[in-house]
């Protein structure tokens, strides 16, 4: 049988890791990491990293940093689907937004170059309380953010994982455009309070306006790239727009999305919000 070379873009990201672990698997199946720390480096600001990632591989799981909303991104993606399928990439999987119409474009792209292509729409992932910039106001024990009210359907980075790996390998999915929710819909202070009920802590929530939630941030020193970005998804993506859920997850896996519930509880017992309250 042949085997399926597969670069895995991120794959030290919260979904390419994932992805790469459930690769490691499967039988004739060859991963390569693409990032900056990789033997054979991936840089998306370094065009000239992209043939030697690209060599011989026959599927690439895509995912763009920091996020196919800024504005160069649909040339970025034309650039490199151009290349990749020059060098011989047969299928292309992308790790799409959910209800922005930047990255729409970008799925376009994907699907004009592409041989065979996957778009995995997935809404806000589980893991941003656990992994990414909810951590630290989590431990501290003081969440403060805007768009408190709106539902979102948060989603488990290792339900998109499995989706993305399914995808990458069963030509079932060719030509497929999955929307990825989760199976409840809740608001982040209702995220945060589920949280709390877990692991037993007090977790104060404070709503915010966006202006405030911003300005907050450049108190912090955030840097005015990842500001704009933070900007675009809660003034974009966060209005409602995606208050619905889809049954993707089940379509392509065979069983429900999993719960946020159960993503705490899990969660809860790596110890990684132990340190609540006790940051200042």
């Amino acid at each position: 049988m042949k085997t399926n070379n597969i670069l895995v873009i991120g794959g030290n990201g919260k979904t390419g890791r994932r992805v790469a672990a459930l690769l490691a698997k499967k039988e004739n199946v060859k991963i390569s990491i693409g990032s900056r720390t990789a033997e054979i480096p991936f840089d998306w600001e370094n065009p000239e990293t992209w043939s030697l990632a690209l060599k011989d591989k026959n599927s690439v799981y895509i995912t763009f940093y920091p996020d196919l909303a800024i504005p160069s991104a649909p040339e970025t993606i034309q650039k490199f689907t151009l290349l990749a399928t020059k060098l011989g990439v047969e299928k292309m999987v992308l790790l799409s937004g959910r209800g922005e119409k930047e990255a729409q474009v970008c799925e376009e792209i994907v699907k004009a170059t592409a041989q065979k292509w996957t778009i995995v729409r997935a809404s806000w992932f589980d893991q941003n309380f656990s992994e990414s910039f909810f951590l630290e106001p989590i431990l501290a024990g003081f969440v403060a953010l805007p768009r408190a009210d709106v539902l979102e359907p948060f989603i488990d980075a290792d339900d998109i994982a499995e989706v993305v790996t399914e995808a990458l390998l069963n030509e079932k999915h060719n030509g497929q455009t999955y929307e990825l929710t989760g199976p409840r819909l809740l608001t982040f202070k209702s995220a945060i309070a589920e949280i709390a009920k877990i692991t037993e802590k007090e977790i104060i929530f404070q709503s915010l306006e966006l202006d405030e939630y911003l300005n907050m941030l450049r108190e912090y020193q955030t840097p005015e790239d990842e500001i704009w970005l933070i900007n675009y998804l809660f003034e974009e993506v966060l209005d409602g727009r995606n208050s619905s859920i889809t049954n993707d997850v089940e379509k392509v896996l065979g069983r429900k999305a999993t719960d946020f519930s159960v993503y705490v509880e899990n969660t809860a017992k790596t110890g990684v919000w132990n340190e609540i309250n006790q940051l200042s």
